[in-house]
This record gives structure tokens, sequence and C-alpha cells, in this order.
């Protein structure tokens, strides 16, 4: 669910970012069509996905656990290394990183596609969320590198707007090329648009980096990977081992114990990927929560919607719906 949304105060940081690579207004256009095109991968695959959940589960003979990891796999490299992915823009090119965001994103959606069982599309959709965690930070830092602080407000809005379009029709499309052609063209969908996002970046788009940036923290991001991994893993595994059970209790104190290591990491580092100071802010804070509380209610509709709605054939659509709402 990290990509759907713009996060809490990413408009601030963007319009507080000096304008590196300014645009002139020939160019202005075309830096505007590559972010709002590489974001709309992202956001598409966010939303498109779970409507195809249950015929994945039905064609790839998957478990319910299995089409967990379908969705999870992705968000999960996508959430802890966004972080990783904005500063490796900052360090050796927003443009750079961007299409290789968009280059990873594109031939893992066509391995996804090509996928002849589940376990593969799991590890596939695993490197679909590492090239979305590069192209996702990369959309921003290009418009706030590209623009100056009286052009950035009008490019930030034309960018929100049309990525949100985006994200709407994402499970609309998903519909009709699941019906009417096969599920695995939801993920061929992206080839079309990484190529022309890659033909625009570098036709038209110029290239930006910050001299100034901090050294790369990859002891966080290894931690933050694997403590949320190993927790998420075992919150999967409950659904069917039950709460309880040593394998369940074990991955759950083990991604604690990492977790907590990377809090240490991050209170002692000189360039931490997430500075602590600033959760002092309560707005900060505030926000932060608010938003863990909003996609957590956002994941749980968007997984269980289809397989309570989709799923169901017309004869038992009545039973079914008054199981739901009971």
């Amino acid at each position: 669910m990290a990509n759907i949304i713009k996060q809490p105060c990413d408009e601030g940081v963007v319009r507080s970012a000096p304008c590196t690579a300014p645009c002139s207004r020939n160019v202005v256009k075309w830096v505007l069509a590559a972010t709002i095109l590489g974001s709309s991968m992202a956001m598409i695959d966010g939303t498109v996905v779970n409507v195809a959940l249950p015929v994945l589960q039905s064609q790839l003979n998957a478990t319910t656990t299995d089409v967990q990891w379908i969705v999870e796999s992705y968000a999960l490299f996508l959430a802890a290394l966004i972080l990783v992915g904005g500063s490796l823009g900052d360090r050796f090119g927003r443009r750079l990183i961007f299409a290789c965001g968009i280059s990873l994103f594109a031939l893992a959606s066509i391995w996804c596609g090509l996928s002849p069982n589940v376990n593969q599309l799991i590890i596939v959709r695993a490197i679909q969320g590492i090239g979305g965690a590069l192209l996702v930070p990369g959309s921003l830092a290009i418009i706030s590198a590209s623009f100056d602080e009286a052009q950035r407000g009008q490019a930030i809005g034309t960018w929100s707007g049309f990525t949100a379009i985006t994200s709407a029709l994402g499970p609309v499309l998903g519909g009709w090329l699941v019906e009417n052609v096969s599920w695995r063209w939801i993920f061929f969908l992206n080839v079309p648009l990484a190529g022309i996002v890659l033909g625009i970046l570098f036709w038209r788009v110029p290239e930006s980096r910050d001299q100034d940036s901090a050294r790369l923290d990859w002891w966080g991001a290894a931690l933050a990977t694997f403590g949320l991994g190993t927790i998420v893993y075992g919150l999967i595994e409950s659904s069917h081992l039950g709460l309880l059970h040593p394998l369940v209790l074990s991955c759950l104190v083990v991604g604690v114990l990492i977790l907590s290591a990377f809090i240490f990491v991050e209170a002692n580092s000189r360039t931490p990927m997430m500075p602590l100071s600033l959760f002092k802010s309560r707005t900060f804070s505030g926000a932060n929560l608010l938003t863990l509380l909003l996609y957590s209610a956002l994941g749980g509709v968007f997984y269980f919607v289809p397989f309570n709605l989709i799923e169901r054939t017309p004869t038992n659509c009545k039973q079914y719906s008054w199981g739901f709402f009971r």
C-alpha cells in the first residue's frame, strides 16, 4: 500500500528542495509526462493485482497464504527500500536511478506475466518491489530538481491529480483484462509504459544529483527489510498455524529483535536513513500514525473485497453477502 497515496510530508520536502536542474518551457511538459507515466506504473500495480487475486489463486493452485505473499512480497521491499532508493538518486543521479527503477520494474513485470507457478511469481513480485523503491521517490525528486518554487506547486498538483486518476483506473482496467484477456496482461501492461518513459527520460529530462548527499545506510536498509519480513512472515503463517504456534511466535520475537537493532543503528549512525529525531515532532508522528491506520484499513479492504465480491457466483451472492456483513 505504500505506493498508492503520496506519503505525508512529501509535498513539504519537495517544495523546500532547491532547483538544481531548472527546465526551459519546452522541457517542462516532458518532465511531467515522464514522472506521471513512471509513477503510474507503480500506482496501477498497487491496485490492479488485487482484482486478479481470485483468478491467480484458481489458475496457479495457490493457497490463501500464497495469495497474501503475492501482495506482501511487493509491498515489503517497496516500503523497506524506498528511502534507500531516494538516497541513491541524490547520490548517483535522479534520472539514472529513476530509469534503473523503470527498467527493473518492467523486466520483473514480464517475468511476472510468464511465471508458471505461484512460488516464482512471489519471488519476482519482490524484485518488482525493489524496482518500485527506485522509481517511486525518483518522480517527486525529479520534479523538485526541475521546477523552481514559483512553478513547483502547479507541477505537484498536476502530478498528484494524474497519478490519483491512474490509481482509480487500476481496478477497472485489471478487471477488464482478467475477464477478457488473461491475468498475465496486468503485468505485461507495464512494458509499453516503461518504453515510453525511458524514451522521454533520455531524450528530454535533464540529469540532477546532490553533490553533498550522505553515504548510504545499508545496515539500516538490511535490518528494516529482514525485521519487517520476519514479522510479516509470522503474521501470514498465523492464519493457518495459529498465533501461538512456535514458528509464529519465534518469527514475531526475532522480527521485534531485528527492528530493535534497526532503531539502535539509526540512533547511532551519522547518516541514518530514518533519523529518529523526526519523531520528536508531534505533527510528523501524528501524520505517520494516521497514515499507518489508513493504510492498514485500505490494505484489508483491497485484499478481502475481491474474494467476497468477485469470487462469489451470482447464485450464492445473497448467502455470502449476508455472511460478509455479519
